[in-house]
Formats: C-alpha cells, sequence, structure tokens
C-alpha cells in the first residue's frame, strides 16, 4: 500500500511539473506577435528619385501597421495576413491584383495562396482573371470547400458563387503601365509579388502569397505564389514562410517546405535554414523570403540587389527596407 502511494505522489508531482511548464511557457509567449511582409525582390536603384522612394516606404509602412493593429489587438494571424495583403493588392505600386502584370496576350492572370499552421489548412486560386482580391478567394477556397486549389475559369465562377468583389480584367492595369508593356515588354519593375507571414498571440502563424506572375508570361503560365509548400508555407510547429523571385525555381527546389523540413527533421533553426536554402540551394539572384518561426523569431532573406520588406514586433519593432 504504502509503494502504491509514493507511486500515486510520484505520477502526481510529475503531472504537476508538466502543467506548470505548459502554464509558464503560455504566461512567456502571451501576448507576443510578429508580423513580416513583402512586396517583392529585384531590382530598385539607390538613385531613384526620392520621391518614388518615399511612396514606396510609406505603402509599406501602411500594410505593416494594418497587420500590426490586428495582431496587437488579439486579432488572428488570418485576419492579419489577409488583409495586410488585400492593401498591397490593391495598391498600383506592387505585381499584385491593381498592379499586376500582363500576359503576352496583354491580360492579366493573378494567383495567390493562404495557409494556417494551426492545422496546416490550406486554400489557392491560380490564373484568376476577375477576382479583385485573390488572396480574399484562396482563404474562401481553404475554409468554404473540401480542395485546396482552384484555377482559371473554375476559380472565377467560384468567386461568383461565394459573393468576392469582382471587376473587369482592365482593373488590374493603369493606363501608364499598359503603354510601357506594350512599348517594351520588359518586367515590370520596382514592386513585385507580395506575401505576409504572421504570429499571433495564441501561437498560430500563418503565410500567404498574392502575384500577377511574370510579365509577358504565357497564359496560363503558374509560378510558385500559389503552390503550397514552393511559394507559401506554414506548420506552427516550425515556421511560416511567403516567397518571391523567379517561381520555376522555386517550385522546382520546394522552396518555402523545405525550409520547414530542415527545421523539423534536421534541428536547424530558422536563420539556418533559410540560409541553407538562399544561399546554397538556389542559384544568386532568385529571389527572397519572408518567414518567422514558433518562437517568434524572424528572417528576411533575399539574393536580389533589394526587397521591399516590413516588420513588427511586439516587442516594439517597427521597420521597413528596400536594400541590403
Amino acid at each position: 500500500m504504502i509503494k502504491n502511494n509514493s507511486l500515486a505522489i510520484i505520477i502526481l508531482l510529475f503531472f504537476s511539473f508538466i502543467t506548470f511548464q505548459i502554464t509558464l511557457s503560455a504566461q512567456q509567449n502571451e501576448g507576443k506577435y510578429v508580423i513580416v511582409l513583402h512586396g517583392g525582390a529585384g531590382g530598385f536603384s539607390k538613385d531613384a528619385p526620392d520621391s518614388l522612394k518615399n511612396v514606396y516606404f510609406k505603402s509599406l509602412e501602411e500594410a505593416l501597421a494594418i497587420g500590426k493593429r490586428l495582431l496587437e489587438n488579439g486579432g488572428s494571424s488570418l485576419d492579419a495576413v489577409e488583409k495586410v495583403i488585400n492593401f498591397l493588392e490593391d495598391n498600383p505600386l506592387f505585381n499584385a491584383g491593381k498592379g499586376s502584370v500582363f500576359t503576352s496576350e496583354g491580360k492579366h492572370e493573378l494567383d495567390a495562396s493562404i495557409m494556417f499552421g494551426k492545422d496546416l489548412s490550406t486554400g489557392a486560386v491560380a490564373g484568376v482573371t476577375i477576382i479583385k482580391n485573390p488572396i480574399s478567394l484562396a482563404r474562401l477556397v481553404m475554409e468554404k470547400t473540401e480542395h485546396v486549389l482552384f484555377a482559371g475559369k473554375g476559380a472565377d465562377e467560384l468567386g461568383l458563387k461565394l459573393s468576392v468583389p469582382v471587376v473587369h480584367n482592365s482593373y488590374f492595369h493603369t493606363e501608364e503601365q499598359y503603354n510601357n508593356w506594350l512599348h517594351s515588354r520588359l518586367p515590370k519593375q520596382p514592386g513585385e509579388t507580395v506575401g505576409c507571414v504572421a504570429l499571433d498571440k495564441y501561437g498560430n502563424i500563418t503565410a500567404g502569397t498574392s502575384t500577377g506572375g511574370r510579365q509577358n508570361k504565357m497564359p496560363g503560365r503558374v509560378g510558385d505564389s500559389p503552390l503550397i509548400n514552393a511559394g507559401t508555407y506554414a506548420d506552427n510547429k516550425t515556421c511560416g514562410v511567403s516567397a518571391t523571385g523567379i517561381g520555376e525555381l522555386f517550385i522546382r527546389y520546394t522552396v518555402a517546405y523545405r525550409i520547414s523540413a530542415l527545421m523539423e527533421f534536421k534541428g536547424y533553426s530558422l536563420k539556418q535554414a533559410c540560409e541553407e536554402v538562399m544561399y546554397k540551394v538556389l542559384p544568386e539572384g532568385a529571389g527572397g523570403i519572408i518567414a518567422i518561426d514558433k518562437n517568434g523569431n524572424y528572417e528576411m532573406i533575399f539574393t536580389t540587389s533589394a526587397m521591399f520588406r516590413g516588420v513588427a514586433t511586439s516587442d516594439g519593432i517597427f521597420k521597413t527596407e528596400i536594400w541590403k
């Protein structure tokens, strides 16, 4: 009887200790949040007019402030990522939504994806032509259907069925952008694909990416942005990632998931995993990534000359940058 009582006491003390550690960990992380965003990686000269630089910095700061307010008021990482990307999609400076680039036919085909790290739920759309905010439709794919990815006409029709805002395809370009494309067929510069990753106060990570694709792309071409594992990934056990750059390379090397896998299976830190993939797996100039791990560490790494980016944390950090 004495032995049984001793065993019971030991078991009770063990579970009390475990409960205490879990509670202590929750208290330490309570109220902590982090959000990072990007507006694309590519070339943007430091010699650009100050007026142009200021416009980009102002846009990044406004987008970042939207996400920060949501998170500090107890909002979910899902809402923060969607709303930040909505803002960037509505901003013609970036290659997503309103500022999307042109296909070789002079039209627009948009892609987006979102992933929730708590349960690995995902939603994505590719090649949509009338959806004003593709990231919002991607979220509805995740929440309202049993599927992950809708493409082309089917994705547009789903948007109509779910009553998301729709526009004429010409909405996505400005006359100035169209004339530039018509005469040069050159890649749109400097703003490119947009993305956001957030860790909320509840420990949930969400990642999202939205793009108009590559300038002068063949109709039907799809890059990494709507592809979970390539351009977007989130798992509460490891990290969340959003990528920007040459989509074909990010698909080929499964970039977003590879970073998570290095952390999960090899014990890499977020910094080690991001640097391994960006500097040793991908070729120089491939693009960039933003990422947050489960502890609130963040990385914003790129191998191009510039990447529009920003970070805000519950510790008071609030900054936007373009160059290294």
